[in-house]
Order: C-alpha cells, then sequence, then structure tokens
C-alpha cells in the first residue's frame, strides 16, 4: 500500500525517507533514521519496531544486513511486513514478505533503495531510480519530491494516494527536514507546496537552533 526510499546523500552524509500512501499519515510510523547511523522504513501491514528496534541495531553498529535478518527474525508476521534499511556505510538491505500484495518489489543500489507494495507495476519502482539519480547534485529533499512525483506519474499505488512526507536527518538529533502532507487528494504535490513554505520560513529557523557543538544556538534564532 506503499512506495518509499531510504537514501543517503553523499554531499552532506544526511540520511533519509521518503514515502507516500493510499491510507492518512504515512510519516507517523513509516519513517526512522538518525545521524550517521542509517534510516528505516516500514511498510505494508506496518510493525513500528521494526523501525525503532532497527535504529538502535544500527546505533550499536550493526549492519544493515544483520540489522534486517534480527528484525525478521524477530517478527512473528514477518511475511506481511516490507521493510528497507540503510546503514551509516550507506549499504541496503530490503525484505518483501510473501504476503505483501501484488505488485511489490524494492530496487537495491548503492546508497539507496526503493521499494514499494499494492503498486501498479514494476514500472513504478524504475521511475524512482531514474528520477532520484536525475539530479545526484540537488538536495536530498529536492531528490525526493521528484522521486514521489515520479512514482504517481508511472501508476503508484493501485488505490491512489492520500498521504506523503518527507524525513531526513542532518548531523543532529532532531530532524532538518520532516513535512507531511495528510488526508489530501494530491498528497505529493501538497508536499512541494509545504516545501517551499518550510524552506523558507523554517529551514532557516531550524540551521539556527542549538546543537550539540554550539549549545547556545544562533543570534539569528527566533523566539516561538
Amino acid at each position: 500500500m506503499t512506495c518509499s526510499i531510504v537514501a543517503r546523500c553523499p554531499r552532506t552524509n544526511q540520511f533519509g525517507v521518503a514515502a507516500t500512501t493510499a491510507v492518512p499519515a504515512v510519516g507517523k510510523l513509516l519513517t526512522h533514521a538518525a545521524p550517521n547511523a542509517g534510516a528505516i522504513a516500514t511498510q505494508a501491514r506496518l510493525n513500528p519496531y521494526l523501525g525503532i528496534d532497527g535504529m538502535r541495531f544500527l546505533e550499536q553498529g550493526y549492519s544493515a544486513r544483520e540489522t534486517l535478518d534480527r528484525l525478521i527474525a524477530s517478527d512473528p508476521r514477518a511475511q506481511a511486513r516490507q521493510v528497507a534499511v540503510l546503514d551509516g556505510n550507506a549499504d541496503t538491505a530490503v525484505w518483501t514478505g510473501d504476503e505483501c500484495l501484488d505488485w511489490s518489489g524494492s530496487i537495491e543500489r548503492a546508497g539507496y533503495s526503493v521499494q514499494g507494495n499494492r503498486l501498479a507495476g514494476p514500472q513504478v519502482l524504475d521511475a524512482m531510480v531514474a528520477a532520484f539519480m536525475k539530479n545526484p547534485d540537488a538536495s536530498l529533499d529536492l531528490r525526493f519530491i521528484e522521486t514521489l512525483e515520479a512514482a504517481i506519474a508511472a501508476g503508484g499505488d493501485r488505490e491512489g494516494e492520500i498521504s506523503a512526507t518527507i524525513f531526513i536527518m542532518d548531523t543532529e538529533e532532531y530532524p532538518i527536514w520532516d513535512i507531511r502532507a495528510d488526508h489530501h487528494r494530491n498528497p505529493v504535490k501538497e508536499l512541494r507546496r509545504l516545501h517551499t513554505v518550510f524552506a523558507k520560513e523554517v529551514l532557516p529557523e531550524i540551521r539556527a537552533m542549538p546543537t550539540r557543538a554550539e549549545p547556545g544556538g544562533s543570534e539569528k534564532e527566533h523566539q516561538t
């Protein structure tokens, strides 16, 4: 019921997840990421603990494959899950259980993977890969939006989409991008609109917030 991408930006070392689906609030439980550790997307019959526990494994130094093997071994309904793991070295591992709705599958490449279930067909993932790699020097947030747009143009979820999300971690323990469009007739179009607002009004505030290295933050930070 979802198509997603997990990726690392080789320029900035940002890790993130983007997704769109036919149910509300895709960004609430599907997206997981941490600075330097990696990212996880958990979907189909969603089990949030695959993302929660998986990020703990990644932060402890387990590889994407080791993390995924541990997660699948711990889940009695693993055949109903789809999980994508990206580790701190940008290696990927993806699981698609036999009970995931057709069409289901994934494509793994260096530094990212795309995956989905109940898709119009494999062409959806092919279009996502082409879009993500079209402008490799662009920022990860913009590449994510273009990837989701390509997924929908190629057929996307067979039941349509009503929510979409972008979640990206930079160097701090809070996200630099966390945008969600929920219960919307054209969620990826709305996500692009929100991205424009976020880039102008929110991103400068986040960049001025306290960091571990600069606990006081920037003098440019506004009070909320």
